[in-house]
């Protein structure tokens, strides 16, 4: 098995057209068609990590974090990016990062908080936008169904908790061979009439080009008639934080201190107390205050997330319950959601997690 095999499977569940524009997810360093001897799993890559696979005999590191944000210019070992790389080559380890591609996955970091937290009727709190498309293919009737499942297992035809979704339309569609054409049906240099199906179904962008081979190697027209047009529409099954409801009212305070307690946290930051009960909550691994907004517009009684600034905490004045409980400590569970992508894979394969502690912040 090689590295790249382990590499496809994260990016099933977190496609890297997900990242954000100023992300820098996917491979850092090394050479992924090699053999693979194990994975380690981390959030950040450090001098401490990069020793731990080499002493463990693994030579692929999965992160949540990228190891670069910022092109190189030089390596001199002057940067503790630097010293890993190094390391990383003299070990001959390949350094992979999901980060917001992660963040925006469904069933990601928000997701996997979410399920911790014991939230129910989970849904996407700020949807990714035009980032999904329609297909409209046009085929023999007797061809539909090879040509359905061909979209459906090149991407297309999910539709939030819903697979192989298209509408169908019977036709008649009509077409004159040229000189030198190859008719599927018909004669050249006479007009035909074939009964067709208009199939439509939806894709994310990024498996354009995917849907589009799959399309043209089983479609049984030499010139197949299909197009794509762009939706204007939410990706409701992908985008940033997620927004649920707890079983039952729970206590501002109590809650507070059951997510410093679940989440393992040294101190939590929060807002006002109010004296409302709080049911459903919004939650973003990370730097999720940037949506205070669209929590409050979707009624939340509380946002848990890893970081917010001073004034965040004043603009949500009583209108919601900010808990801010760490960036690392709503994160570290992506070193979960690695092991159990992989491993439900590719059970017999050696992957470890790391047991080194790579939180730079403190408390006295």
């Amino acid at each position: 098995m090689k590295i790249k095999d382990i590499l496809n499977e994260i990016e099933r569940l977190a496609p890297l057209p997900l990242q954000e524009g100023f992300d820098n997810a996917g491979v850092q360093a090394g050479d992924v068609e090699r053999e693979a001897t194990g994975a380690l799993l981390c959030l950040d890559v450090t001098e401490a990590v990069v020793d731990e696979a080499a002493a463990q005999g693994c030579n692929l590191i999965v992160s949540h974090h990228p190891l670069i944000f910022k092109p190189l210019k030089s390596l001199t070992g002057r940067t503790c990016a630097e010293r890993c790389l190094i390391k990383a080559c003299r070990h001959d380890l390949v350094i992979y990062a999901a980060h917001t591609n992660l963040d925006n996955a469904c069933g990601g970091v928000s997701h996997r908080l979410a399920a911790q937290i014991g939230l129910q009727q989970v849904r996407t709190l700020s949807p990714l936008k035009e980032m999904l498309l329609k297909l409209a293919v046009f085929v023999p009737e007797a061809h539909a169904d090879t040509v359905r499942n061909a979209l459906f297992d090149a991407g297309a035809g999910h539709t939030g908790k819903f697979d192989a979704c298209s509408f169908n339309l019977a036709g008649e569609g009509a077409f004159r061979a040229g000189e030198g054409a190859r008719p599927f049906c018909g004669g050249t240099g006479k007009l035909h009439c074939e009964k067709e199906i208009r199939i439509e179904t939806i894709l994310p962008a990024f498996r354009k080009n995917a849907v589009t081979r799959a399309l043209r190697s089983v479609h049984p027209y030499e010139e197949p008639a299909f197009d794509f047009y762009p939706l204007s529409n939410t990706w409701d099954s992908a985008g940033s934080g997620v927004i649920g409801e707890l079983p039952e009212d729970e206590d501002a305070r109590d809650f507070l201190q059951r997510m410093k307690t679940l989440f393992r946290a040294d101190g939590i930051r929060h807002s006002v107390l109010a004296g409302k009960p709080v049911r459903k909550v919004a939650v973003c691994g990370g730097s999720g205050a940037f949506l205070i907004p669209e929590a409050i517009a979707a009624g939340a009684d509380a946002l848990v997330t890893g970081e917010a600034k001073y004034h965040d905490f004043h603009d949500v004045e009583d209108r919601l319950l900010l808990a801010v409980i760490g960036h690392y400590e709503t994160e570290i569970c992506t070193k979960d959601i690695f092991f159990d992508v992989i491993s439900k894979k590719f059970p017999t394969f050696a992957v470890q997690i790391s047991h080194t502690d790579s939180n730079p912040v403190k408390y006295l």
